[in-house]
């Protein structure tokens, strides 16, 4: 029964609690950011290049007589930039809202 006393008061200190919070909440943001950047941003972006490729979809880009789709890649790469650049972007409106509290002391 030590273990199982000792694994709860691990399991129950602040730091751990927080992480499990944390991870949780990320999980959630993850969704919020991939939806932004998948639903919005991205076809707005990507929509008129297709428009001028005269393609539909970005794994139509093939080496030809062969079979490398190196769309796929280049959307998960476009994708990637995005989302990087969102977060980035989230991130620094955070830091700005955290400067303008008052400090207390």
């Amino acid at each position: 029964m030590a273990i199982i006393k000792e694994f709860r008061e691990f399991a129950m200190k602040g730091n751990v609690v927080d992480l499990a919070i944390g991870v949780v909440v990320g999980s959630e943001f993850s969704k919020i950011i991939n939806s932004l950047v998948e639903d919005i941003i991205t076809p707005a972006v990507l929509t008129p290049a297709l428009r001028a490729a005269k393609l539909t979809n970005l794994s139509e880009l093939t080496i030809p007589n062969t079979a490398i789709k190196y769309g796929n890649f280049v959307s998960t790469a476009i994708s990637f930039t995005i989302v990087a650049f969102t977060l980035f972007l989230v991130v620094k409106g955070m830091n700005k809202m955290n400067k303008e509290k008052p400090q207390q002391s």
